[in-house]
């Protein structure tokens, strides 16, 4: 059953978020040394240490959110098909986030593909658990599939975030919690939504 987002607006998605990361943040994360929110945490911790936009740190917060908010986002290491999490995710992000957030959710599995056929050394990159989703998720992308995707305004953007979703699976980093980030997660918000 797809879940209901209509009570939702710019003055509570960013709690709604949060509460999310604090319900179901300790779940598994495909199999990783970390959880869901630590690889989320990790991912924007790195850009933000890196000095990254908020665009990126927020995009690499986000990402996997599709994980959390639809049924068909939860993988399982035996699952035989892919679930489509990062679709799940931006529907949900594209209500309320500008489009390089949501696009960021939305091909940052795409991203992979692309890294993996036009970058041969990116597949050393990926852990066991990523190499096996690749595949259920199509594997490396024809030639075709490259030039549509680098057709994509933001993709500079989903490029790096895909770098942090790989980098975002350290067993032992500490990060902030959402908290840290709520500020930038609403003024996205409030970027995409315009004044109040």
């Amino acid at each position: 059953m797809k879940p209901d987002f209509s009570t939702l607006d710019r003055s509570n998605i960013v709690a709604f978020i949060a509460d999310i990361f604090e319900r179901r943040g300790g779940e598994e994360y495909l199999g990783e040394p970390v959880t869901m929110a630590e690889h989320m945490l990790q991912g924007a911790t790195i850009a933000e240490q890196n000095g990254q936009p908020e665009e990126i740190i927020v995009g690499a917060l986000l990402h996997d959110i599709g994980h959390f908010t639809s049924e068909f986002g939860t993988y399982h290491p035996d699952d035989t098909e892919d679930r489509h999490h990062e679709d799940a995710g931006a529907e949900v992000l594209e209500q309320f986030f500008p489009s390089v957030i949501t696009d960021c959710c939305r091909f940052h599995v795409a991203a992979k593909r692309y890294l993996c056929a036009t970058k041969p050394e990116y597949f050393n990159r990926l852990s066991t658990a990523s190499v096996h989703t690749l595949e259920l998720q199509g594997g490396p992308m024809s030639a075709e599939e490259v030039a549509e995707f680098e057709a994509n305004p933001n993709l500079k953007e989903i490029i790096q975030v895909r770098y942090l979703d790989e980098a975002g699976k350290r067993a032992d980093m500490d990060t902030p919690d959402f908290a840290h980030f709520a500020p930038m997660v609403q003024r996205m918000v409030d970027r995409h939504l315009g004044a109040a």
